[in-house]
Formats: structure tokens, sequence, C-alpha cells
């Protein structure tokens, strides 16, 4: 009997000590966040918003010191080739790359959001367009066969924004509706969507009936001041792994 109370105090000692352990873990973590600058989350607004700069930052990290003039396909080659339409520089992220957890959940979410399953996206690509740099008016959609050996048509594109503070830069859409906007500090007929840190736009190459859409055409609006970053996820008929 002796025995069984001794060890029903040690147990109950051991316990209250785990939760007053725990107790002060949460103090320590709450005191980090405070001394750190960022408030405690109210809400899981605040927290999304947070996940996002810090998505869009790790993006831009990678892709800062592998960038090179961007190119566009040859329809005759289907290879890359360097044009006076687009002014940007780019990278892909790599095979290994698109293995990190972050860069998983970025692309688990783009699954979920298009509904195009994960193993039918190319790798991402990261651009960054400086003042007056652009992206003439086109169509993601391959007019050659060549690229369309490996996962089919291009059938839709995730274009995610990942950085503020930029004039210009927007997203044209030319054949988008009856209205205006501004293109580049010049009004166009279309529809034209401001860069946003952590937005992204979502638009189909491809009808229900498989057929491509030329209403898809768009382009990348000439930059006034600051540095656009975007980060592009084309998603293809078949898998791509």
């Amino acid at each position: 009997m002796a025995k069984t109370k001794v060890l029903f105090g040690l147990l109950t000692f051991v316990t209250i000590g785990m939760i007053i352990g725990a107790l002060l873990q949460l103090i320590f973590i709450r005191r980090l966040e405070e001394s750190s600058g960022i408030p405690h989350w109210a809400n899981d607004n605040d927290a999304d918003d947070l996940r996002l700069g810090l998505e869009c930052d790790y993006l831009r990290a990678i892709a800062r010191p592998r960038l090179q003039v961007s190119t566009v396909v040859d329809v005759k080659t289907g290879k890359g080739i360097k044009s006076d339409v687009r002014t940007s520089s780019g990278m892909f992220l790599s095979s290994e790359e698109r293995k990190y957890p972050l860069v998983k959940a970025i692309e688990k979410r783009i699954s979920v959001f298009s509904q195009i399953p994960v193993e039918n996206g190319e790798l991402i690509q990261v651009l960054r367009y400086e003042k007056n740099q652009f992206y003439r008016p086109h169509h993601d959609y391959f007019a050659d066969t060549f690229n369309l050996k490996r996962g089919g048509q291009r059938i839709a594109t995730m274009l995610m924004y990942l950085s503020d503070n930029v004039v210009g830069g927007e997203t044209y859409f030319p054949m988008a509706g009856d209205g205006e906007c501004s293109c580049g500090g010049k009004m166009v007929k279309g529809m034209c969507v401001q860069p946003t840190k952590g937005d992204a736009v979502l638009f189909w190459s491809m009808g229900l009936d498989g057929a491509t859409d030329q209403y898809s055409i768009h382009g990348g609006c000439e930059v006034l001041e600051g540095e656009k970053w975007s980060a592009t996820k084309w998603m293809r008929q078949r898998t791509t792994i």
C-alpha cells in the first residue's frame, strides 16, 4: 500500500511537471513572437497572409542567382529562342527543388484550386521584369508538335505574383470583355490584372471540347517603376513526371 502511494505521488509529480513545462514553452514562444515584431495571430487570415509572403520571398530567393534572359518557343523547332517579344529574365525550378516541402505545398494548393493533378504540371518558372520590360500578347498553348510529346497540350496556367510596389506590369487580356484598362500607363481594350504580392490568376488555354482557346491570349504590360516578380505554373493534359 505504501509503495502504491509513493508510485502515485511520483506519477502526479511528473504529470504536473510536464504541464508546467508545456505552459512555459507556450509563454516562451509567445514572447519570441512579440520580440520579433510579429503580432500574435488573432485569426487564420493573418497567418495565411504571412505564409503567402514567405512563399513569395522563398521563390524569389531561389531564382535570383540563376536568372537568365527569357526565351520564347520557336514554332518550327519547339525550342526556346531569344526574342524582343519578351524582355524579362527567368529560370525554372529543378526536379529536385520540386521535392522541397514548401514547393510541394505550393504545387498542392495549385492542384486543389485548378482541379488538375500535381503530376500534370510543368516545373515552376520564376520571372523578373525590370523597368521598361514587357511580354507582348501571346498564347500559352503550343503551336508545334515537339512540345506535345511530353504531357500533351497546355490546358491551364496559374500565374502567381511575388512582389509589391510595382507601377505598370499588369497582366493584360485583350480579348476579355469590352471594357478598358491601364496597361503600362496606356489605356487599352480588354482586362488588366494589377500585380499584387500573394495574388494569383488562373486561366485556361483549352475549352472542355479539347480545342485551344484563342481568347486566352495575354501579355505582360511594361513595368514603369519597381520590379515585377512572378511565378508561372503550366498544366498539361497528361502527366509530365
